[in-house]
């Protein structure tokens, strides 16, 4: 049975959190900061790159590491801790501590009843997949019922996006053509499970990243595109810090000229809690994103905490 759980991973500590399975946390990563209770847990990681730098040092930083890890792991700590299991992930070595590394360390940590930590990687593409690692996690800790229970709530929230923008479509509003960027300078434009939300939320990719990860852009394609909506979800930055960042004199110039702009439809959105965590609160991105494409028919919460209009 699973009694002590570290989570290396936001999205995995938020899951663990809406399962009511927060007291099984005895630690956490750096960036674990929701629900706000996690934050008394102890930290096990550090970033050995200043994620507070701008946009482009970040990604120079990034690209200068020669493959170097990204984050430290404090081995001492986690052997203290004792985890029955470890929460992580494998689906980008910049986003959180390599799952290789982690699962090494977990083999050669011996728990005061005997045995190993046991290491378990999360790597949704999709909202199903979420709802997938949702059910995977819900039956490792023993809660189940609360994985179904949560799964339809999701799912209800999921159905209520999507049936109001089916009848949108069957009243021939037409969808907007809208371009999501990930990461500002240089431009990325979002992947994953961003295409699937975007049609979910009745529009279409203006920048065509139909399937696969986040992939590097020219500020030219998105001028080229010529989108309706411009919605900048940068990984990691919370919201003031993309208003600030989308003003910067290597970002503004190629954002002021889009029609999106001059129309009022660049957006703002607090990448670091919604777009980028692939978990519970994806959903409430999903949300965020139909109301921001169809104010007069959708009006969720996260909307007014997590977004803002960019101006002129």
């Amino acid at each position: 049975m699973i009694k002590r759980i570290v989570s290396l991973l936001p999205a995995a500590t938020e899951i663990v959190s809406a399962l009511n399975a927060a007291d099984l946390l005895v630690g956490r990563s750096h960036e674990c900061d929701w629900p706000q209770n996690v934050s008394s847990l102890p930290v096990l990681t550090t970033p050995k790159i200043d994620s507070m730098a701008s946009s482009l040092e970040i990604d120079q930083a990034i690209k200068n590491s020669d493959a170097e890890p990204l984050f430290s792991l404090n081995e001492s700590l986690l052997q203290e801790l004792s985890p029955d299991l470890i929460l992580t992930q494998s689906a980008c070595s910049i986003c959180a501590v390599d799952v290789e590394a982690v699962a090494g360390i977990a083999a050669s940590l011996c728990l005061p009843h005997g045995g190993y930590p046991e290491t378990l990687a999360l790597a949704p593409h999709s909202l199903r997949e979420l709802i997938d690692d949702i059910s995977l996690l819900g039956e490792k800790i023993g809660k189940q019922a609360e994985a179904a229970e949560l799964i339809a709530r999701l799912n209800k929230r999921i159905a209520k996006v999507t049936t109001g923008t089916q009848k949108l479509e069957i009243n021939q509003v037409k969808k907007p053509r809208i371009a999501l960027i990930e990461w500002l300078d240089p431009p990325m434009s979002a992947g994953n499970w961003v295409p699937e939300m975007i049609h979910m939320a009745g529009a279409t990719d203006a920048l065509k990243a139909d399937a696969g990860k986040s992939h590097w852009i020219e500020w030219a394609d998105v001028a080229a595109a010529d989108p309706d909506v411009v919605i900048l979800i940068p990984c990691g930055f919370e919201l003031e810090r993309v208003l600030t960042e989308a003003k910067t004199p290597a970002v503004w110039p190629h954002l002021k000229d889009l029609r999106a702009t001059r129309e009022g439809k660049l957006f703002g959105v607090d990448g670091h809690h919604l777009f980028n965590r692939p978990g519970p609160r994806l959903v409430d991105s999903l949300e965020v994103l139909a109301e921001l494409l169809y104010p007069e028919s959708f009006q969720f919460e996260a909307t007014a905490r997590f977004s803002k209009q960019i101006e002129m």
